[in-house]
C-alpha cells in the first residue's frame, strides 16, 4: 500500500529530495559560490519532472486514502507551474549574480515552493491542502525579503509574512468549521456531509476557506499585499510571484469548490462572482496612475486573477476548462514581460519608471515590438492569444447564467486597455530622453521576450494545443 502511494507522490519526492541535497551540499561546500550551478541545476530539474509528468501521466490516482490526488487537472497544473518555475530561475540568474543576490537559499527555495504548490494542486483533504500551501508561503515570505539591505524589500517581506499568517488563520478557521459540520477533512467526505443543501455553518467554513484562497490569488478585497510585495521584492522574485503561484492558487481554489462542494455551486457562486468583479475593476482602475511599472504589473495581476475566478465562478466543467487554458496564456505572457522588466537598466543600475520607455522603439526596435505584442495580449486585443483567453473566461460566465459579470468583464477590459496602451504609446510616441535604457546584455532575458511575444501570435492557430489538454483537465475535475 505505502509503495504505490509512494509511486503516486514521486515527482514531489525527487524534488524535494533534490532540494534538500543540494542545500546539504552547497552549505558543507562552497556555499554561495554554487549558487549558479544550482540555479541551472533546479531549473533543469523542474523542466524534466514537468516534461515527465505531462507524457507519463494517466488516468485517476489517490494516494494515502485520498488525501492526495494525481489527475489530469493536477498534472495540467504542474506542468506550468514547473516549467513558469524554471523559466523564473533562469531569467533571474544574471540579474541577482550581478547585484550579489545570488545566494544559494534562492533556487533552493524556489524549489520547495513549487513542491508546495504541487501539493496544493493535488489536495484531497483540508490537512494536506494547508500543508502545501503553507510549504509555498513559507518559502516565498524568505524569498520576498531576499534583498537584505534594502528597506523595501525587507517590509515587502514582512507584509506578505503578516497578513498571509492572517489569511492563513481564516482558512484553518473556515476549516475547522467545516470538519465539525462535515465530520470529516476529506473532500469526499465534505461534500457527502453537504450534499445539495449544506448547513448554515458549513456555508460559514466554505465562506472563510474561500477568503483565506482568495488572499493567495490577490483577489480584491484580499490584495492589499500584492503592489507593495511586487514593488519591494527583488523583480526575478516579483516574476516568480506572478506567474507559478497564481497557478497554484487557482487550481487548489477550483480543487475545493468542485471536489469539496461540488453539491452547493449556487452557494458559491455569487460569491465569486463578486470578487471577480470587484477584482477586475480595481485591477483596472488603480493601474492607471502606476508609473512604477512593477506596482502596475501588480494591479494588473489582480485584474486577470479577477477574469480567472470569473471562468471558475461559472461553476460548470467549461468554466474550469476556461480558466485553466486563461491561467497558461497570462503565465506566458508574464514571463515575456518581466524578462522585459529585468532588462530594464541605465548603467546596470534597474529602472523601473514607465517614463523611462520614451522612444525606446528608436533604440531597440525588435524588443520594442516584442513588448508591443505582449501588451496588446495582455490588453486582449484581437487577433492575439491573450483576446482568446478572455474570451473563452466570458464564454464561460455567458454560458454559466452569469451574462452580466461577461458585461461588466468586457467594460473593465475596455479601462484596463488604457494602461497596457500607455506603455506602447511611450515607447513609440514618447520624448526623447538622455538618460536611454542600456541595451539588454543578456541572451536568455532576449529570447524570453522574443519567445513569448512570437507564442502570442503564433498561438492563435490553435492555442499551443492546450485546448484539449485543458478540456480533459477539468472534466477529471467536474463530474
Amino acid at each position: 500500500m505505502i509503495g504505490s502511494d509512494l509511486n503516486i507522490i514521486l515527482p514531489e519526492i525527487i524534488l524535494s529530495l533534490f532540494a534538500m541535497g543540494a542545500l546539504i551540499g552547497a552549505v558543507y561546500s562552497g556555499k554561495d559560490a554554487l549558487a549558479p550551478v544550482l540555479t541551472w541545476a533546479s531549473a533543469a530539474v523542474m523542466a524534466v519532472v514537468a516534461i515527465w509528468i505531462g507524457i507519463s501521466g494517466e488516468g485517476t490516482q489517490t494516494a494515502f486514502d485520498g488525501m492526495f490526488n494525481d489527475d489530469g487537472f493536477a498534472r495540467f497544473a504542474k506542468v506550468v507551474i514547473l516549467l513558469s518555475g524554471a523559466a523564473v530561475l533562469l531569467m533571474s540568474q544574471d540579474y541577482m549574480a550581478r547585484r550579489g543576490l545570488l545566494r544559494f537559499e534562492y533556487p533552493v527555495l524556489i524549489v520547495l515552493a513549487s513542491v508546495g504548490m504541487m501539493v496544493m494542486v493535488s489536495a484531497g483533504d483540508l490537512i494536506a491542502l494547508y500543508m502545501g500551501l503553507e510549504l509555498q508561503s513559507l518559502a516565498l515570505y524568505v524569498v520576498a525579503s531576499l534583498r537584505r539591505d534594502s528597506v523595501r524589500s525587507t517590509e515587502a517581506g514582512l507584509k506578505y509574512f503578516i497578513l498571509g499568517a492572517l489569511s492563513s488563520g481564516l482558512l484553518l478557521y473556515g476549516a475547522s468549521l467545516v470538519y465539525g459540520f462535515a465530520g470529516s477533512t476529506t473532500f469526499d467526505g465534505i461534500i457527502a456531509a453537504a450534499g445539495e443543501e449544506a448547513s448554515l455553518g458549513l456555508l460559514f467554513g466554505l465562506v472563510l476557506v474561500i477568503c483565506g484562497l482568495a488572499f493567495k490569488v490577490s483577489a480584491v478585497p484580499f490584495h492589499m499585499w500584492t503592489p507593495d510585495v511586487y514593488e519591494g521584492s527583488p523583480t526575478p522574485v516579483t516574476a516568480f510571484f506572478a506567474t507559478a503561484p497564481k497557478v497554484a492558487a487557482m487550481g487548489l481554489f477550483a480543487r475545493v469548490l468542485h471536489d469539496a462542494f461540488g453539491g452547493v455551486i449556487a452557494d458559491w457562486q455569487q460569491v465569486l462572482a463578486i470578487l471577480s468583479l470587484l477584482s477586475m475593476f480595481l485591477g483596472a482602475i488603480a493601474a492607471i496612475g502606476q508609473n512604477n511599472i512593477k506596482r502596475l504589473m501588480a494591479y494588473s495581476s489582480i485584474a486577470h486573477m479577477g477574469y480567472a475566478l470569473m471562468g471558475l465562478a461559472s461553476g460548470t466543467v467549461f468554466g474550469v476548462q476556461a480558466m485553466l487554458i486563461y491561467m497558461a496564456i497570462y503565465v506566458t505572457m508574464n514571463v515575456g514581460t518581466f524578462a522585459f522588466i529585468l532588462s530594464m537598466e541605465k548603467d546596470g543600475t534597474p529602472v523601473t519608471s514607465i517614463s523611462a520607455l520614451n522612444n525606446y522603439s528608436k533604440k531597440e526596435p525588435g524588443k520594442a515590438l516584442a513588448v508591443l505584442v505582449l501588451m496588446f495580449s495582455l490588453a486582449g486585443v484581437p487577433p492575439l492569444v491573450g483576446f482568446f483567453g478572455k474570451l473563452y473566461v466570458l464564454r464561460a460566465a455567458y454560458e454559466g447564467g452569469l451574462a452580466w459579470l461577461a458585461v461588466a468583464g468586457v467594460v473593465a477590459s475596455v479601462i484596463g486597455a488604457f494602461y497596457y496602451l500607455r506603455i506602447v504609446f511611450y515607447m513609440y510616441f514618447g520624448e526623447e530622453r538622455e538618460d536611454a535604457l542600456d541595451k539588454t546584455r543578456s541572451p536568455i532575458l532576449w529570447g524570453m521576450l522574443m519567445a513569448s511575444a512570437l507564442l502570442m501570435v503564433v498561438g492563435v492557430v490553435n492555442l499551443f494545443g492546450i485546448e484539449g489538454v485543458a478540456q480533459a483537465a477539468a472534466a477529471t475535475l467536474v463530474n
